[in-house]
């Protein structure tokens, strides 16, 4: 299982790349493994403040529907165009490259000291294995 080192995590499986005063999130790749073959993505909270653990959006597996929470608190301020092409929804992004390609929202963080709620990657690497 990929657990990229530089990045920090939530119980819920949700990674976090901070760059400055905003963040990339995304779900990590032990839960695409264990969500199987994503087919749709749905994120409406864009332009929204929202707190941490509040939902930001789901995404829907052939099995499955899943909630996907705000690792810290702050705005979004986008949604990754990348997992809707031309209209087309592209969400196999996710399963393909959770760390890179299929992130999901970038965010401005209000409050930076969220961040050390959340776990390391030693910490995940743990709480999957």
């Amino acid at each position: 299982m990929n657990v990229p080192k530089d990045l920090k995590y939530t119980k819920e499986h949700e990674w976090i790349r901070v760059e400055g005063d905003e963040a990339i999130v995304g779900v990590t790749d032990f839960a695409q493994s264990e969500l199987g073959e994503i087919v749709y993505v749905e994120v409406e909270t864009v332009g929204e403040e929202l707190d941490k653990d509040e939902v930001f959006g789901t995404v829907e597996a052939v099995k499955t529907t899943s909630d996907m929470f705000m690792p810290i608190s702050g705005e979004v301020l986008a949604f990754n165009e990348e997992l809707d092409e031309d209209g087309e929804d592209n969400p196999a992004a996710i399963n393909d490259d959770p760390y890179g390609t299929g992130w999901i929202v970038k965010i401005k963080i209000s409050d930076p000291d969220e961040l050390n709620d959340l776990l390391s990657a030693d910490e995940y690497g743990e709480l999957i294995s």
